[in-house]
């Protein structure tokens, strides 16, 4: 893999080296802001942290500390969305909270993921699959979101559920893997 492009293949969801250096200084600055935004018990500090550290987030916005992520700049939040304790969020492509959503404790969107093949694997090797929740969606806590999901409007999700692949809106889903229970 080419030097200097890794950030590019990266957003593409292409194969990437995350040990190039452009990425490492972006994840130090993450981890630096984190720690502020973690560690501040000022609601007004935080959400200028929150401001400088992510990309798009919405008026409204209430993200309980402590949060997670890897670069902040592919991590969006939508207008009156709550987030609760200990949102995980590997953003090493976009993630979008769409607005009104309601983001349990523990919940984890993860839309970094690796080769299946074990020498690519090895190699160091990884790509990245966009996640995108559609407003007024409730994730219930412990729900973790894989790489590459979208989860459509108004729907609600069950607590401790692991969503493998996308979910319509307008429902109630659970489980692990996560399916559909019923309409709304």
């Amino acid at each position: 893999m080419e030097e200097g492009t890794q950030r590019a293949r990266m957003l593409r969801g292409e194969l990437y080296d995350a040990s190039d250096p452009e990425l490492t200084a972006e994840r130090r600055r993450c981890r630096a802001l984190l720690r502020r935004f973690n560690d501040s018990d000022d609601e007004g500090e935080r959400d200028a942290i929150l401001r400088e550290l992510c990309g798009p987030i919405g008026e409204q916005v209430f993200v309980q500390p402590p949060l997670y992520c890897d670069y902040g700049w592919n991590l969006s939040i939508g207008a009156n969305t709550f987030v609760n304790f200990g949102l995980v969020a590997l953003d090493v492509t976009t993630i979008t909270i769409g607005d009104h959503c309601q983001i349990g404790p523990g919940v984890q969107l993860l839309a970094a993921t690796h080769p299946v093949d074990p020498d690519l694997r090895r190699s160091g090797a990884e790509r990245a699959a966009p996640i995108s929740v559609g407003p007024n969606v409730w994730l219930g806590g412990a729900t973790v979101v894989c790489p590459g999901v979208t989860i459509g409007e108004n729907t609600v999700i069950g607590a401790g559920s692991v969503v493998t692949k996308d979910i319509p809106p307008n429902v109630v889903a659970a489980g692990n893997p996560c399916r559909v229970i019923r309409d709304l």
